[in-house]
C-alpha cells in the first residue's frame, strides 16, 4: 500500500490525531510513482469530469515536467508553439481518414 501524495498531506493527517508513516522517494521512484499518479488522477477526472480533477492532472503533470528538468515556462511554450503550427482542438475536427 501506499502512494505519492501533495506536500502538506502528512500535516493534514497529523491534524486529524493520526500519525503518518512516509519516506522521501528517489528521484527514479518519484518520476514511476509520478507517472502511476497521472493515470490515476486522469482516471478520475474521466469518472468525475470536474474542474477539481483537471486540477489534479494539470498538477500532477507540472510536477513531472519539473521532475524531468523543464520548467513550466518551457512546457507553456512548447504547447503554445505546437498550437501555433497544428491548431488546437477547439474547432472539434474528427479525422476519419483520407480518400
Amino acid at each position: 500500500m501506499g502512494k505519492l501524495v501533495r506536500d502538506r498531506i502528512p500535516e493534514i493527517i497529523k491534524a486529524d490525531g493520526k500519525s503518518p508513516i512516509t519516506r522521501i522517494l528517489s528521484e527514479d521512484e518519484y518520476l514511476q510513482k509520478l507517472d502511476i499518479k497521472l493515470n490515476e488522477e486522469v482516471a478520475e477526472y474521466q469518472v468525475d469530469k470536474s474542474i477539481e480533477e483537471m486540477a489534479d492532472v494539470l498538477e500532477v503533470l507540472f510536477a513531472i515536467c519539473e521532475a524531468r528538468g523543464y520548467s513550466i515556462e518551457q512546457l507553456m511554450k512548447v504547447k503554445q508553439d505546437k498550437q501555433g503550427e497544428r491548431g488546437s482542438f477547439k474547432d472539434r475536427i474528427f479525422w476519419e481518414g483520407n480518400e
